[in-house]
C-alpha cells in the first residue's frame, strides 16, 4: 500500500470513529434540558476523573413499567389482561356473578373497581391470577399478548413501548449501568417478555407478588400461585422492593405518576450523585394528555414535588420526536 493510499485510509478510519463516537445515542429525543441532563449526568458518572465517577457495580437504574416504558391509557395492560381472562373463565364460575366486585369488572365498570383503594382490583386479581403453576400463569400472559390488541392503536401492547425510552436503557447499558424494572404490576406478568422487549431478564424484575407456596403433585415438586397478596410494589413499597431484590440504592431511577414518588425519593435522597426523572403525558395526539385526575398513573403530587426535588420532568409532547417504535 502506497503512502497515499495509507494516508486516505486512515483518514477515512479517524473520519468513521469521529463520526461514530458523535453519532446521537438517544436520537428520538429532541434537543433541550431534559435530554442533555440525562447526558450530562452520564457523562459525570462514567468519568473516570471526575468527582462524581461511580463504578460500574454501583450504576444501578430503576424504571417503572406502566406509563414509564410503554401505554397504560385507558388502563393497565395487566388490568386488560385480567378481565379477558374473567370473561374466559366466567362460564365455569357462575357464582361469581353474585359478587359485586366481579360482576363490575364483567360488566367493564372500571369506577367500581378502583374505588376504595382498587380493593375491586385486588379481588380480580386473585381469582385470575392463582390456582395454576407460574409457569401455566406465564403461558397465559405470553399467548394473551400475542393476540390482545390496544383499543385506541390496534397494535400489540408490546409494540406500545416509548422508543425514547428504549434508547434511554440502551445508553445507560452501553455506559455500564444495570437497569431494573420496578412496577405496581405482577412480576410474573413482567418477567416473560422483559427480556424481549426491553433487554432486562427476569432476574431484573421487581414487582407486585401473590403468594406462591410449595406441594407435591403426583410425586413431582410444584409451585401453585395462591389468592393472596404477598406484596405490594407501588408507592412506599417501591423502596422495600429495591431494598429486597437488589440489595442497594440505585443512582438512577425513572417514573411518572405519584406511585413512583417514593422510589424517587429513595433513589435521590442518598450520598453521592442521582439522577431522578418522571415522564409527563402531554400528548393527546400521538398517545394520551394525563395527570392530576387521571385513574391510571395518576401525577400530581410527584409533579409538585419535582422542581424543589431536582427531578427531571419530561414532556412528551415536546421532548420526544417518536413515541413508539412504529413511528420510526
Amino acid at each position: 500500500m502506497g503512502r497515499i493510499t495509507q494516508y486516505v485510509a486512515g483518514m477515512v478510519l479517524l473520519v468513521f470513529s469521529f463520526g461514530a463516537a458523535m453519532a446521537d445515542a438517544l436520537p428520538s429525543w429532541n434537543e433541550g434540558q431534559a435530554k442533555q441532563a440525562v447526558q450530562d449526568f452520564v457523562a459525570r458518572v462514567t468519568d473516570p476523573h471526575g468527582k462524581d465517577f461511580m463504578p460500574a457495580d454501583e450504576r444501578i437504574a430503576v424504571f417503572d413499567n406502566d406509563g414509564t416504558l410503554w401505554v397504560e391509557q385507558p388502563m393497565y395492560t395487566q388490568l386488560a389482561f385480567a378481565l379477558d381472562r374473567l370473561k374466559e373463565m366466567a362460564p365455569q364460575h357462575p357464582e361469581w356473578a353474585a359478587n359485586p366486585m366481579l360482576k363490575a369488572a364483567m360488566d367493564g365498570d372500571l369506577k367500581t373497581l378502583t374505588a376504595d383503594d382498587y380493593k375491586g382490583l385486588m379481588e380480580l386479581v386473585m381469582v385470575t391470577h392463582a390456582g395454576m403453576t407460574p409457569e401455566a400463569f406465564q403461558k397465559a400472559v405470553t399467548d394473551w399478548l400475542a393476540t390482545a390488541k390496544h383499543p385506541r392503536f390496534g397494535k400489540a401492547y408490546t409494540q406500545l413501548v416509548y422508543q425514547p425510552m428504549l434508547e434511554l436503557m440502551d445508553y445507560l447499558r452501553e455506559n455500564g449501568f444495570k437497569t431494573y424494572i420496578v412496577s405496581g404490576g405482577g412480576i410474573e406478568f413482567m418477567r416473560p417478555w422483559t427480556g424481549r422487549i426491553y433487554g432486562v431478564p427476569p432476574a431484573q424484575v421487581v414487582g407486585s407478588s401473590i403468594k406462591t407456596t410449595f406441594t407435591m403433585v403426583d410425586g413431582a415438586p410444584t409451585l401453585i400461585r395462591q389468592p393472596q397478596i404477598n406484596f405490594i410494589d407501588d408507592g412506599a413499597g417501591k423502596p422495600v422492593g429495591i431494598n429486597a431484590h437488589i440489595g442497594q440504592r440505585p443512582i438512577a431511577a425513572f417514573g411518572n405518576s405519584d406511585g413512583d414518588m417514593q422510589m424517587l425519593q429513595w433513589v435521590t435522597g442518598g450520598e453521592g450523585p442521582s439522577f431522578g426523572l418522571i415522564v409527563h403525558h402531554t400528548d393527546a395526539e400521538r398517545e394520551y394528555a394525563y395527570d392530576r385526575h387521571s385513574s391510571f398513573g395518576r401525577l400530581d403530587k410527584a409533579l409538585d414535588a419535582a422542581p424543589a426535588e431536582g427531578w427531571v420532568v419530561v414532556d412528551m409532547k415536546k421532548d420526544w420526536k417518536l413515541i413508539f417504535p412504529s413511528e420510526k
